[in-house]
């Protein structure tokens, strides 16, 4: 028979207690007192990182590593991102509007709508993911003519028709601004107000030390030791550059924010009337255009009730075991296009009285040495919790036009897109609502390895999946449909002739054709 357990505690059981507590106090106490060094740590190797700051450039400097030590100080004394599940509450009716339930203005208020509206490009990013070097913007994507041309062109669309003044801003950052400065240059004599403002520059940090990597402040040093801290930066820059305070001081109302990359984002005038006409004008600080969310879509951020505001949910600030929840397109039906409306003076408000409050996210990295590094960013759309009146807007998919690869870049140069007034819209031919799915194998990663493989754009109006992999080249006239495999092995090279067909094809092998 088992021995019971004794039913009286030891007489030393106390003494446990206060072992554990203590144990427990000191454990507690020495994590707090590590992050405080790390903290003072910091602080001191920003100073000394300031003091190698050339005199004219150490004003800017100074703002950028004081916004870095916040963002540090928030990095290393907040808990983690992640969210408690159940704790997420469910949408209310009217929280996401539809599209197809706005009106449009009055054609005798368009002019003076207009003129309340700032519009401003998020222009940091480097074109590496397609293999290019500089801005982004200047990679050609459509008839010669670059994301930064098709903006400028829009916005001297509206300026033309309606006889309004809307501003064209451009958050640059320190790897983008002197390039993009040249570049506009060309657009002086057209009829747009041309501004650029940089984001900040802060050094990125030792993964296991959590020291700055960079030993100085100058611009040529070290260059891959610093970094832009995401487009959540957006805030305190366009405060810090005056140009919040001055569009406020010239009668502006709203700021429409949106990714340069994105060829959907244009300037829509029904959302301006929702957020400017009517009885409930201005009573929305913060309009986030979402979209229905596919298979494809799965990581992108989706707006939640939380803590009852609403707020921008990431797949980082998900628990691991609420990863499949989070991509399940029943479960989650939307997600975050990053065009974002919001009101000035609410802007304002939020800043001066020190409201700003987005969520830290850690991106790691391992630079060329093998170092791991750790970058500290924020999302512009973390900021809608901070707003009242903030809602979602559910917007066609045709505003979520992103080019981030050449996938996107054979679908937006080919027969599906439409040009018109520097805007593209799917082509009436075109059965269906949705975009082929397309993916092109590494050796079409660079733009301009991309262009060398087509001597023309195939036909894709009636394609809707289309996979090239291994050295394959397609020749002028091409028309893909349905389904379309491309596949040749390692040695192997393909070779689309010209006014081929393919409809529901698999193609694999070698099929070489020469020049003679």
């Amino acid at each position: 028979m088992m021995d019971t357990a004794p039913t009286t505690l030891p007489r030393n059981f106390d003494r446990y207690n206060e072992v554990f507590d203590h144990q427990r106090k000191t454990s507690i106490e020495c994590k707090n007192l590590t992050k405080k060094d790390a903290q003072k740590q910091l602080t001191f190797e920003l100073q000394n990182l300031l003091h190698t700051c050339p005199r004219h450039l150490r004003e800017a400097a100074e703002s950028d590593l004081n916004a870095f030590e916040k963002l540090f100080g928030r990095f290393v004394n907040e808990p983690g991102p992640c969210v408690e599940w159940d704790n997420i509450q469910k949408l209310e009716e009217g929280t996401v509007p539809k599209y197809s339930e706005l009106q449009g203005p009055e054609a005798s208020t368009v002019k003076a709508m207009l003129n309340k509206l700032v519009v401003v490009k998020l222009n940091g990013g480097l074109g590496t993911s397609m293999g290019c070097q500089g801005p982004k913007s200047i990679i050609p994507v459509r008839s010669d003519l670059t994301f930064l041309d098709l903006t400028v062109q829009q916005i001297e669309h509206l300026n033309k028709t309606y006889g309004c003044r809307v501003p064209l801003v451009l958050m640059n950052s320190f790897n983008t601004d002197e390039e993009t400065k040249k570049v506009i240059r060309k657009y002086q004599g057209l009829q747009v107000d041309m501004y650029t403002f940089n984001q900040s520059r802060c050094p990125r940090i030792n993964k296991e030390s959590l020291m700055p990597i960079p030993r100085t402040c100058a611009e040529d040093d070290n260059l891959e030791g610093w970094y832009p801290p995401g487009h959540g930066d957006f805030y305190q820059s366009f405060y810090n550059c005056g140009l919040l305070d001055w569009f406020i001081s010239q009668g502006k109302e709203y700021v429409f924010v949106s990714n340069i990359d994105n060829l959907g984002a244009t300037v829509n005038l029904s959302i301006l009337n929702f957020l400017l006409g009517g009885q409930r004008a201005g009573q929305c600080h913060f309009l986030m255009e979402v979209t229905d969310k596919t298979r494809a879509d799965v990581k992108g951020g989706t707006l939640i009730k939380y803590e009852n505001k609403l707020r921008l949910l990431e797949i980082a600030q998900v628990p691991k075991d609420h990863i499949d929840d989070f991509k399940s397109v029943k479960t989650f039906k939307i997600f975050n296009t990053n065009n974002l409306w919001i009101k000035l003076k609410a802007m304002m408000e939020v800043l001066v009285n020190g409201e700003l409050d987005m969520e830290v996210i850690v991106n790691h990295k391992t630079l060329d040495n093998g170092l791991n590094i750790i970058q500290l960013e924020q999302a512009v759309g973390g900021a809608v919790k901070c707003f009242s009146g903030s809602l979602g807007l559910n917007v066609p998919r045709s505003r979520f036009l992103p080019v981030k690869k050449t996938d996107d870049l054979l679908l937006v140069m080919s027969n599906l897109y439409c040009l018109q007034q520097a805007t593209l819209s799917m082509s009436p031919l075109r059965m269906f609502d949705t975009t082929p799915l397309v993916k092109l194998g590494s050796q079409f990663g660079r733009v301009q390895d991309f262009v060398r493989r087509f001597s023309s754009i195939p036909d894709m109006l009636e394609l809707d999946h289309l996979s090239v992999s291994g050295d394959v080249t397609f020749g002028k006239g091409v028309v893909l449909k349905g389904t379309v495999i491309i596949i040749a092995n390692h040695g192997d090279r393909i070779d689309i002739p010209a006014g081929a067909i393919l409809e529901n094809k698999i193609v694999s092998g070698n099929l070489r054709i020469l020049d003679h």
